[in-house]
């Protein structure tokens, strides 16, 4: 199948490559990620798949508009209308959607078999969520969604961005994950948040 493969960043896009060329697939990278922030860790991130996809000499397709005033929009937007406790699955399906969206469009209008992502390489994103709205994205833009789980080559991947010696970065890439990667402070908070809005909960369950 001739597919378009988005592209969360090159180290992801190592092992998805290998696997897919295995089985006899023709590639075209796609790099669309408005999510990234700072500027600075974009631009890092955009010139790291360009050198991956050039060591491997991969056809690679690359949106290198920075939109993380539309991205903040979109987010806090969710964050204003939801309940706490679901908030990070929604923004984060958002994020999701978003940029499978933009690449199942691409595949579309210039006539690709189908597009996959390497998102579904990562043991630490919400792999049914990435899934299920890929399918209902599939259906809407009329074009198929390939699915294959890259997880169990993921260690397979480290090896060989590191091998290639490539930029691997320590945290998803919006600045919602930076924070909680980094902020202690921040993660207790939540942890506070969350207790008392269990409790709430279960008060009220106490109470019908």
């Amino acid at each position: 199948m001739n597919l378009l493969m988005h592209m969360c960043c090159g180290p992801c896009a190592c092992f998805p490559v290998e696997k897919l060329r295995e089985e006899g697939h023709q590639l075209t990278g796609y790099f669309f990620n408005p999510n990234i922030h700072p500027y600075k860790e974009f631009r890092h991130r955009l010139t790291t798949a360009e050198e991956f996809a050039q060591k491997v000499n991969l056809p690679i397709v690359v949106d290198n508009k920075y939109q993380l005033r539309d991205f903040l929009q979109k987010a806090l937007t969710i964050e204003k209308n939801t309940d706490g406790l679901n908030l990070d699955n929604r923004r984060c399906r958002m994020c999701y959607a978003w940029r499978l969206h933009q690449t199942a469009l691409y595949a579309k209008e210039h006539h690709f078999d189908a597009f996959t992502s390497t998102l579904f390489v990562s043991p630490y994103q919400n792999h049914e969520m990435m899934k299920d709205v890929a399918e209902k994205i599939a259906k809407v833009v009329d074009i198929p969604f390939y699915y294959e789980d890259f997880r169990p080559g993921y260690e397979r991947g480290v090896d060989i961005s590191l091998e290639l010696e490539l930029y691997r970065q320590p945290y998803c890439g919006c600045i919602f994950s930076e924070e909680e990667r980094y902020s202690n402070s921040f993660k207790k908070k939540r942890r506070k948040k969350l207790k008392a809005m269990y409790a709430q909960k279960k008060e009220g369950l106490a109470d019908e």
